[in-house]
């Protein structure tokens, strides 16, 4: 007996060619859509429509997390706000001190009748780009000779010293940095004052505080800043701070080794500072005492020279010069005048000899008899 459903629920066509058909159908709304962009409005229709529900769905989630976010953000909050009410105090008691300082300083310098040694300038700056050389640590600023930047300003941020203006162009600038290997800084320790100066090393990511004493007092921690003594970095910029100190028995210098205070490579707004020192140009440089002593010792030596060169000049004047004097007054010259000279020192010395060899034969002479003396008979000039 064969069973077939009442016309009420007949089903239609059967569920593998359905199935065949929609999945046909997928297919190309879905190649349709990926390369013809046909779906596109009816996507945006259906993502309004479900919106809501999307949004009622998220609640929970949504509340939950906002409470754990309140909770997060109220400790958070109480801790900066802690933090921030100790570094106002401490900032209103530094300022306070400051002001203090600066009142002072200007009541000493008025009663000292002292004018201000510099005025400091500031002018905003951003870095555009690094140079090509990758062997140096220099940047290129966007700002020039006609935005007023002088060549050598110095470069700081928020932090301390960055750098130093190298080159300027019309629009912009070469600024090396701190850390470069040819660039230096005269620096000094906040602790204890000492004064020397802070070079960058060859791979950029130190410094190297040079000409220290083995006694000198520097210790891990110290922080170093601008000196002012070369007249180009004010005094009292943050540059660096001392990580290492090795001091070696063979050396008579030790090697301090740095890091810079500002980050030199992370920075990308600066300002360049127009420092103007008002201290009175240095003298004329003095002969020290060493070569005033070279001097007079060889102005000592010379004497000699010119008396012998004045001897040997006058010996050396030709006869003719004094044709006008006798001929025995005439005054030998050249190796002549020296062998006379000779003979003359030794006659001179055989003189006294001569006269005692007289004196003691004129005594002999006296002290025997008289001889009487025979005369010859003439014999005409002529001697047989």
């Amino acid at each position: 007996m064969e069973y077939s459903p009442p016309p009420l629920f007949k089903q239609g066509p059967s569920a593998l060619a359905r199935l065949i058909f929609f999945v046909l159908l997928a297919l190309a709304l879905l190649i349709s859509d990926a390369r013809f962009r046909t779906l596109e409005i009816v996507r945006g229709v259906l993502g309004a429509g479900i919106y809501p529900l999307q949004r009622a769905a998220l609640v929970p989630r949504d509340i939950f997390m906002g409470a754990a976010d309140l909770a997060v953000t109220s400790a958070t909050l109480r801790g900066q706000n802690e933090t921030l009410r100790k570094k106002n105090l401490q900032l209103s008691l530094q300022a306070n001190t400051a002001a203090e300082l600066g009142a002072e300083n200007e009541h000493l310098r008025s009663l000292l009748q002292l004018s201000q040694r510099m005025t400091t300038q500031s002018i905003p700056a951003e870095i555009q780009y690094d140079t090509r050389d990758p062997f140096t640590q220099k940047v290129i600023i966007g700002r020039g000779a006609q935005q007023g930047i002088q060549d050598g300003s110095p470069v700081v941020n928020e932090d301390g010293v960055v750098g130093q203006v190298t080159r300027v162009f019309p629009l912009q600038a070469e600024v090396t940095l701190l850390t470069d290997k040819d660039q230096a800084v005269p620096v000094q320790v906040v602790r204890t004052g000492l004064r020397s100066v802070i070079y960058g090393t060859p791979k950029g990511d130190s410094l190297d505080l040079r000409f220290v004493p083995i006694s000198a007092d520097v210790q891990a921690g110290d922080e170093l800043v601008t000196s002012g003594l070369d007249g180009t970095y004010p005094p009292g910029l943050p540059v660096a701070k001392v990580v290492r100190v090795d001091k070696q028995a063979d050396t008579a210098f030790a090697r301090v080794i740095c890091l810079p205070v500002a980050p030199v490579r992370g920075a990308r707004q600066l300002l360049v500072l127009h420092y103007q020192n008002t201290v009175p140009p240095r003298p004329a440089d003095e002969p020290d005492a060493a070569s005033s002593a070279k001097e007079a010792k060889a102005k000592k030596g010379a004497k000699p020279a010119e008396k012998t060169a004045d001897k040997n000049a006058k010996a050396a004047v030709p006869a003719s010069a004094t044709t006008a004097a006798p001929a025995a007054s005439k005054p030998a010259s050249g190796p002549a005048a020296t062998a006379t000279a000779t003979e003359k020192k030794a006659a001179g010395e055989k003189k006294p000899a001569a006269e005692k060899k007289s004196a003691s034969e004129k005594k002999a002479a006296e002290a025997r008899p008289p001889v009487e003396k025979t005369p010859k008979p003439a014999t005409g000039g002529i001697d047989e």
